[in-house]
């Protein structure tokens, strides 16, 4: 037996399944193939929950515009999973800064978006600091953005969503892609027909695409941390270590958790190859350069860097500010090697083959989801 969809989709990240709510809005018959026997447990919520506004990229001029761009639609249409009530503080240390004071003004200026300097604030550390300033910029819920989205796919009509499942075959015939799926829980196989394909992987985004023979991009991979703390005295408070090898700590969406991030100390293991290589896979058949698996689950994951992260932190602090561990989460981020300088993250939606189409996502900001609207040939 060959099914045929009108679309289908390898991926089932927040990026891959709102393609897939967006096509079949448009009346498309839409599969979602995803090797997890979940959707949306991979980069999609380990993260810091930043909606972007900007601020975060001043040496990336064209990111920073970009996540300003879709800031506003994002937040109309997420309302409900957004903390707005917070405070949200973006800072210079005075060592080792790739962008001073005056410059991260400017960059705020010339972007148009809010930025308020502050001279005293009794939760943070002037002497560490060269300049504070108060910012609009606001945090998701991972979480309960991703229940929203697995549960309306799931009840979405248009769409079929392939739990435990991956693509092993393709071939072009007759302007059509035929493929070959595996069911990783029972071994068997199945075949799809469908026009159009959009590799929505993510950090397999070249394994799929040599499977399709398109070209690949030039990513490089980390597998980083994320660890959480709890803080009564920060509260719903945030602040941003800006340029360099610093970190950052903000609420995580509206779960009561601060995350902590660390340009030193989140990242453990950073593979340059085109495939995410690295030595903990010997250890796990269901985890390889070709189909990663979920790193939170995985007893070969790195010992955690939160004490670190936590200390980094901790001296941008005033001493009575306590930050209390909770836990960590690890997944695997890959970023563009070009934007390793200038540490931009822009979107690239690109159209690597027509008749029979091939699409692929690579997005590592939750602001961009809309982007696949722009790309897309219906």
């Amino acid at each position: 037996m060959v099914e045929e969809t009108d679309f289908l989709i390898i991926g089932g990240g927040i990026f891959g399944i709102y393609a897939a709510l967006f096509l079949a809005e448009q009346g498309k018959r839409v599969t979602v193939v995803e090797k997890e026997k979940y959707l949306m447990r991979k980069a999609s919520i380990v993260n810091q929950a930043r909606l972007h506004g900007g601020y975060h990229y001043p040496r990336s001029i064209a990111t920073a515009r970009m996540s300003d761009e879709n800031k506003a639609r994002f937040t109309r249409d997420h309302q409900d999973f957004i903390l707005f009530d917070f405070e949200k503080y973006y800072a210079i240390d005075r060592f080792g800064s790739l962008t001073d004071g005056a410059q991260f003004e400017r960059f705020c200026q010339y972007i148009g978006i809010d930025c308020k300097p502050v001279h005293d604030h009794p939760l943070f550390n002037y002497d560490r600091l060269e300049a504070i300033f108060r910012t609009t910029e606001y945090t998701f819920d991972p979480l309960l953005i991703a229940r929203y989205y697995e549960q309306k796919v799931m009840q979405n009509e248009r769409v079929k969503v392939l739990f435990h499942h991956q693509v092993t075959a393709a071939e072009e015939q007759h302007g059509t892609w035929r493929l070959e799926l595996q069911n990783l829980t029972e071994g068997t196989t199945k075949v799809i027909k469908t026009p159009q394909v959009i590799n929505a992987t993510y950090s397999a985004s070249n394994a799929i695409n040599r499977l399709f023979d398109v070209s690949e991009i030039q990513l490089m991979h980390e597998i980083s941390e994320m660890a959480f703390v709890t803080s009564p005295e920060l509260g719903n408070t945030g602040l941003t270590v800006m340029d360099g090898p610093f970190g950052s700590i903000m609420p995580y969406g509206k779960s009561g958790l601060l995350s902590v991030s660390s340009v030193a100390y989140t990242h453990h293991k950073v593979s340059y190859e085109s495939l995410p290589v690295f030595d903990c896979q010997e250890h796990r058949k269901d985890c390889t350069p070709n189909a990663t698996g979920i790193c939170n689950a995985c007893a070969w994951k790195p010992a955690s860097n939160y004490r670190k992260m936590k200390a980094q932190m901790q001296q941008y602090l005033a001493p009575q500010v306590q930050l209390n561990y909770f836990t960590s989460m690890f997944t695997i981020k890959s970023k563009l090697k070009a934007n390793f300088i200038d540490d931009g993250r822009p979107t690239e939606i690109n159209v690597l083959r027509r008749n029979p189409h091939f699409y692929c996502i690579f997005a590592g900001k939750i602001n961009s989801i809309y982007e696949i609207e722009k790309v897309v040939e219906l």
